[in-house]
């Protein structure tokens, strides 16, 4: 009988410009306690630990008085930091994940490949600057530093959509179901690592 081993990880990041304490259960229920004073991406976090199965606690202190940059940023870099731990050498996942969201008009497309080599490739935009107190240009610079973080290869397109609101949480959302299946656990792997290499 194999044991499940624990994929979680808890980090504090602390620089001049944000103070960020986080914990993750890839193996969780999609509970969330999310404090990044940004409202909006407080949701989107919510909803990437809802619909990802993931456990996430993330508490922040950050330099909101210049913008909402650092903060968002550090969040990814953080998050994806503690992926990357959490989600160990990689032995029996899937390794692929691909997903196509709803959200009214909006359809975003996320496909995930936990490779070991970071890379986002980023196609969507949004028709306005602003959702509620986050810059609508940060929704990208999240996702390239988790991914840049994770060391993980993440293609997302949005192929409709008009709200910007809907346009984002549509990509969160089709992020954390592809990230979902990726590090789901395949049962004929036999623990062995998802590459030809033998390594990822």
């Amino acid at each position: 009988m194999t044991t499940q081993i624990s994929r979680t990880a808890t980090l504090n990041r602390q620089t001049g410009e944000t103070d960020i304490t986080l914990s993750l259960a890839i193996d969780g229920h999609g509970k969330s306690n999310i404090q990044t004073g940004i409202g909006f991406f407080d949701h989107m976090l919510d909803a990437l630990a809802r619909h990802g199965g993931l456990d996430l606690d993330i508490q922040v202190k950050g330099d909101l008085h210049i913008d909402d940059h650092h903060t968002i940023e550090d969040v990814g870099i953080t998050l994806g930091e503690a992926l990357y731990r959490a989600i160990g050498d990689k032995r029996g996942i899937e390794r692929f994940g691909s997903a196509l969201v709803p959200l009214d008009e909006a359809l975003c497309e996320a496909v995930v490949d936990i490779s070991g080599r970071p890379f986002l490739a980023w196609n969507i935009s949004f028709p306005r600057e602003m959702i509620g107190n986050m810059a609508t240009e940060m929704v990208e610079e999240f996702f390239r530093a988790l991914c840049m973080s994770a060391r993980i290869t993440v293609h997302m397109n949005c192929r409709a959509g008009t709200n910007a609101h809907h346009i984002a949480e549509s990509a969160f959302k089709s992020f954390a179901r592809a990230l979902r299946m990726a590090l789901s656990c395949d049962p004929r792997s036999a623990g062995r690592i998802p590459s030809t290499k033998g390594v990822l």
